[in-house]
Parts: C-alpha cells; sequence; structure tokens
C-alpha cells in the first residue's frame, strides 16, 4: 500500500544519494529502540538491499593490496566484493562447532594489511549465531589493531529458543552496521537496505553509491518505510514458523542419519554431505547447494534453506532419503 501511494503521490523521481530522509530517521531510531545503537540520519545510508550496502562499505575502505578477513565457510558475496575493491579475500577457518575463532581472527587483525572484517551473525551458510563474548572479543581486537567491523546483520531477527542476538557495534565505534529489509520483512525484491556508522565512512560510500546506483528505488524506500514504521506482529509470525520449519528439516534430517548442527539462527541448515551424495541429491529435484559455494572449508557440507513451505521440505527429505537410504 505504501509504495502504491507514492506511485499514485508522484514520488517517482530520483532522491537523495543517501536515501529519502524520513527513511533515514527510522533507521537511525530502529537501531537505538531495537539494538541500542545511537546514530544520528546522517550516519545512515540507504542502499540497494545488504549487498548495496556491502558493496559501498567495503570499496570505501579498502585500498589495493588490502586484506578484508571473513569466517571460511561464509557468504559468497564477501571474497568476490573484496577483489572487486582491489582488496585480498582472507577467509578464517571456523572452529569445528561452525563458530568464529577469536584467536585465529586475531592472528589476521595483526596483518597491517587487514583493513576490513565481515562478521556476519545468524550466519549465512552454517545458521549459527556468535554469543556477546564472543563479539565483545573480536570488535576489541580489531580495533586494536585499526580493523574495522563491518556487521552484516540481515538475520537478526530469525533467533531461536534462548539464542540471542546482539549487535556489534554495541561494543565499539570501529563497526558499520549493514541490515536490510530483505529478510526481516521478506521484502527481497525491493532491494533495500542501509549501512550505519562513522560519518565519515558514510560520506565516502555515498560517493560510491552516487557513481554506481545514483540511489535506490523511490517507491521501494517508502515500502520500506512502512515496514521499519508499521505494525511489526508479522515478523514474529513469521519467526514462528520458521523454528517449525527449522525443527522439521533438521529431526527428519537426522532420522536419516545425515549429521547436522541445530541452527540457532537464519533460516539455513548445512549438514555434512559429500559432494557425490550432493550431486545426487540434486539430480533427484531437490535445491541444495555444495558447501564448497562457501569456502575451501565447506567441502563435505551442503546448505539447505528452510525458507520454504513445510510440504515442500517434506517433499525435500522424501526425495533425500531415496538418495541416502
Amino acid at each position: 500500500a505504501a509504495a502504491v501511494r507514492a506511485i499514485t503521490e508522484g514520488k517517482t523521481g530520483y532522491t537523495n544519494n543517501a536515501g529519502i530522509d524520513e527513511l533515514r530517521a527510522a533507521v537511525a531510531d530502529k537501531l537505538k529502540r531495537e539494538n541500542g545503537i545511537e546514530y544520528t540520519p546522517k550516519q545512515v545510508l540507504i542502499t540497494a538491499g545488504g549487498s548495496g550496502a556491502l558493496h559501498a562499505a567495503i570499496s570505501s575502505l579498502v585500498e589495493e593490496g588490502e586484506k578484508v578477513v571473513f569466517n571460511n565457510p561464509g557468504f559468497v558475496s564477501y571474497g568476490a566484493l573484496a577483489k572487486l575493491a582491489g582488496g585480498v579475500p582472507a577467509p578464517v577457518a571456523l572452529r569445528p562447532d561452525l563458530h568464529l575463532d577469536v584467536e585465529a581472527l586475531k592472528e589476521q587483525f595483526s596483518d597491517k594489511k587487514t583493513k576490513v572484517m565481515v562478521l556476519n551473525s545468524p550466519a549465512n551458510p552454517t545458521g549459527m549465531v556468535e554469543s556477546a563474548e564472543t563479539i565483545r572479543a573480536v570488535v576489541e581486537a580489531a580495533a586494536d589493531s585499526g580493523v574495522t567491523i563491518l556487521s552484516d546483520e540481515v538475520y537478526e531477527k530469525f533467533c531461536y529458543g534462548d539464542t540471542k542476538f546482539v549487535s556489534a557495534a554495541t561494543f565499539g565505534d570501529n563497526v558499520v552496521t549493514i541490515n536490510a529489509v530483505s529478510k526481516t520483512y521478506a521484502m527481497t525484491g525491493w532491494r533495500v537496505g542501509f549501512m550505519a556508522g562513522n560519518q565519515d565512512i558514510i560520506e565516502q560510500a555515498v560517493k560510491i553509491q552516487q557513481y554506481s546506483l545514483a540511489c535506490p528505488t523511490s517507491i521501494a524506500q517508502y515500502a520500506a518505510l512502512e515496514a521499519y514504521t508499521g505494525d511489526q506482529s508479522s515478523v514474529e509470525v513469521m519467526k514462528a514458523e520458521y523454528a517449525a520449519r527449522r525443527e522439521l528439516l533438521i529431526s527428519g534430517l537426522r532420522e536419516m542419519g545425515i549429521e547436522v548442527a541445530m541452527p540457532e539462527g537464519a533460516f539455513y541448515a548445512f549438514p555434512k554431505l559429500d559432494a557425490e551424495t550432493v550431486t545426487k541429491i540434486v539430480a533427484n529435484d531437490v535445491i541444495i547447494t555444495p558447501g564448497l559455494a562457501f569456502g575451501s572449508l565447506g567441502d563435505g557440507y551442503a546448505r539447505m534453506s528452510y525458507a520454504a513451505s513445510q510440504d515442500n521440505i517434506r517433499e525435500a527429505l522424501k526425495r533425500i532419503q531415496q538418495v541416502v537410504e
């Protein structure tokens, strides 16, 4: 309705390169109210999804030959965006429990070429959520070495059971917070996200956006404004449904004897499956991504999304059973 209203009211032209003022203010308010972190509207850049925020942030921070640290296995875009900026991808192995290895990260931070770390919690593809203690340790270690943390928080609303989400910027001002309406409000195709951080960083990121995108789509920004300021009850409904799907998928995989950690957040499972089995599952018309797509240490795993109906998950489990029995 908000998007339709924006169209009928003729709000279809270019906006400020940094986004409409109302949305920047709404994001700043959301971050203070829900995350306990304070930014002024001028410290918020509205982007074309979380991907646009990552691109603008990495491009504005990383110089030729500087390192961008992220977890291995980790989201596919981080290394590619580092290369696009002239940087060097520096994937760091997760612990066997698929959580961050703080000591290994500290070693990377000690390298003077390391400029940025992308912290993703809840994580894609593993579904793991880092504790407040771990996030504090990472942020403080990065600060000690002059490394900027890009905190990719797009799955923040989807933490299950007793798992708690915490924003990295709670623990230091060397953090750029990145988020989007894509996952929280199921608005993936609208392409609206944001980055919030130090004013100097935002000013440089605006230049990247100005000359690569101009601005996010105007009507999508007004839809995002309604998402952030309107009724939030749908988010909890969606989270409850994801939790039910998580239980269905994980219990089904375990009943087949497939080893899989219980996801703590996001909407992905990361079971242990060899490449040959994954190929056979794909051939049986199940959408599943080989772990190698997420880094060298994803070998022997596969990512499954439970952002699908329970009926489709049940059918997928039947087809997987046909392969592994």
